[in-house]
């Protein structure tokens, strides 16, 4: 979806998409300002930061806070900053943006998911900065081994990244399973790269093994929807998603979108610094599962005329 916003053209992220990342690690009275923004961003524009604080139960000074907290540098830029993204979101966009409703018809559903999962790689690769990805990339273009860990729908994506970097030809192993993940991360070493892979980045069994990797030298990388979740703690290096959860879309459906966008872009990093491995590796692979491939029937009719 097309914008002609200059700080979605620097790459700045939306500041809705920021005060979700960090609201896990915001304190509750920030907690609740937060939540009262992220209800009805459209009205803080409006309204006092009185209005505000009375709304969420706390003080004038703990708005003041929240918006520091968030990287803005006071209320007046927090009110300017949410006008000028409710200015750039059509009345459609606040509709399909809306949680799925249990009386709504599957156009409805088809067309909110739809909306839900663009608006996942959309807002993800805005606020996904280079200059934080790069030196990762640079670590896994010249590590030894790489680990991959992560469980429940985050497997998924492990498992994607170890297929891609496998296929050019990079020693890659995904770990679902705790007691398989600790004990290869027991065995690595400096040189070696870990990256853990959790939404809410409070797994506990990805956070141990990213933990022990780092502990034995690995350079360590943490994917996580939340910026200052507890799997950030144990990273070297933080790649964030920004993905919204509803009733509906948890966090095993609609992170798996924005995680496959960030593992993309490592992966496409990597290859960019082994282009010709890689190049004769994707061929080479192609070619071996090449009699795998069920021809289409009209190149078996074509096949039976001549």
């Amino acid at each position: 979806m097309a914008t002609d916003d200059t700080s979605r053209e620097s790459g700045e992220a939306s500041p809705l998409v920021k005060i979700r990342s960090l609201l896990p690690g915001l304190a509750r009275a920030e907690q609740r300002v937060a939540n009262i923004v992220l209800a009805d961003p459209a009205s803080i524009s409006r309204r006092s930061i009185t209005e505000v604080a009375e709304a969420a139960g706390t003080s004038e000074t703990t708005v003041t806070r929240f918006c520091k907290a968030i990287g803005v540098g006071g209320y007046p830029d927090l009110r300017i900053a949410l006008a000028a993204d409710t200015a750039r979101t059509s009345t459609r966009d606040r509709e399909l943006g809306s949680d799925i409703a249990p009386d709504d018809d599957l156009r409805q559903i088809i067309e909110k998911v739809g909306y839900a999962d663009a608006k996942a790689v959309e807002e993800t690769a805005e606020q996904l900065d280079a200059a934080v990805l790069e030196p990762l990339v640079e670590d896994v273009a010249q590590a030894r081994r790489i680990d991959v860990y992560g469980v429940g729908a985050s497997a998924f994506v492990a498992l994607d990244l170890q297929q891609k970097l496998h296929r050019i030809g990079l020693t890659c192993f995904a770990w679902s399973d705790t007691h398989n993940a600790l004990t290869s991360a027991a065995v690595l070493r400096e040189g070696d790269v870990a990256i853990g892979i959790s939404h809410t980045g409070a797994t506990a069994e990805t956070v141990e093994a990213l933990r022990e990797a780092r502990r034995r030298g690995a350079t360590t990388a943490a994917l996580t929807n939340f910026a200052r979740s507890p799997i950030t703690e144990v990273a070297d290096h933080v790649l964030t998603t920004a993905v919204r959860e509803t009733t509906y879309r948890s966090g095993a459906m609609a992170s798996r979108i924005g995680q496959l966008t960030v593992i993309d872009c490592l992966f496409i990093g990597v290859a960019q610094r082994h282009l010709d491995q890689a190049r004769a590796a994707l061929e080479a692979t192609y070619e071996a599962v090449g009699g795998h491939r069920l021809e289409s029937r009209p190149d078996r009719r074509r096949q039976k005329e001549a």
